[in-house]
């Protein structure tokens, strides 16, 4: 395998007027990984993955995509990168097929109807092959998305939110694919608010908080920073977090109380507290710990 990274980030800046999305990205993302961004809304991620995808230029910086910098060798950056958009962008006077073979000719591929075939198989479109865009519902048209993105054989793809609103048939089947096309040697860049995706799809995370990573490491490692199991309380007529239960690390989340468990010891007396508070306890569960716990610790920790 190359040395040469796929994804090759140093002091990425953006400006928005007085707004900083990005605040000094560096980020080096190594051939053939799986790896993902993650970040509350507003944390920077689309910023990086269109200033990646050349949409929007840097304030201060630099990006490379398999080595070619995606401004001053934006041809062959482009042609290295499959980008998934969280927007269902599309043009509605076009069947499937035809858009596959649009946007092949985009890159100069005039026989690509083969692989445009194994893309249809592979995310189930070939029923919808010769359907307007206009006609699809809102997953095939992500589907399509993906298969846009996939049509030129990119050796890096980057997944921005690509099972967002989607059912779970085809979250099945993209992963099945998407996994199979890592196997295969390609980049995987994933960005998902759906932490549990990214917990057992990427090998490594980096962690955005207001344009700036502050975690970065191998899944196993990010979890293990949080080695403690939480203790979570379903309750009833409880609408704010009482003051007796807060010196415990209580949080309340829709309807549920999260409290810290460093031992099972632990478990009596919060209940008891629990019961003392008013509240009704309808179910209970010990959880082990978790990316979207590590998650939530690490931004309000600062990277801890």
């Amino acid at each position: 395998m190359s040395d040469t990274p796929a994804i090759e980030i140093r002091g990425a800046v953006k400006h928005f007027g007085s707004l900083s999305a990005l605040a000094g990205v560096d980020l080096e993302i190594r051939p053939g990984e799986f790896f993902g961004l993650l970040g509350p809304n507003g944390a920077g991620k689309t910023t990086l993955i269109s200033s990646m995808a050349g949409l929007q230029r840097l304030s201060s910086g630099s990006i490379r995509v398999m080595g070619h910098d995606v401004v001053e060798d934006y041809r062959e950056a482009r042609r290295a990168l499959g980008v998934v958009p969280q927007e269902l962008v599309f043009d509605p006077f076009f069947s499937v097929r035809e858009m596959l073979r649009i946007q092949s000719g985009y890159f100069g591929l005039r026989r690509n109807d083969d692989w445009i075939d194994e893309l249809l198989v592979s995310l189930d479109l070939m029923p919808k092959a010769e359907t307007n865009m206009r006609q699809l519902s809102g997953g095939m048209k992500r589907r399509v998305l993906v298969a846009q993105a996939l049509v030129h054989r990119p050796p890096v793809i980057v997944l921005d939110e690509p099972t967002a609103g989607v059912d779970v048939e085809l979250r099945q089947t993209l992963w099945q694919f998407i996994r199979k096309l890592n196997a295969d040697g390609h980049t995987i860049v994933l960005t998902t608010h759906y932490l549990e995706e990214a917990e057992e799809l990427c090998g490594r995370i980096a962690m955005l908080k207001a344009g700036r990573v502050i975690a970065l490491d191998s899944t196993v490692n990010i979890l293990g920073r949080v080695s403690q199991h939480t203790l979570k309380l379903r309750v009833s007529d409880m609408n704010s977090l009482p003051d007796s239960l807060a010196p415990l690390g209580a949080r309340l989340e829709d309807s549920v109380l999260r409290f810290p468990l460093e031992t099972h010891a632990r478990v009596e007396g919060i209940l008891a507290a629990v019961r003392e508070a008013g509240a009704v306890i309808t179910e209970v569960e010990i959880a082990k710990p978790d990316l979207e716990h590590a998650f939530v610790e690490i931004m309000r920790g600062e990277g801890l």
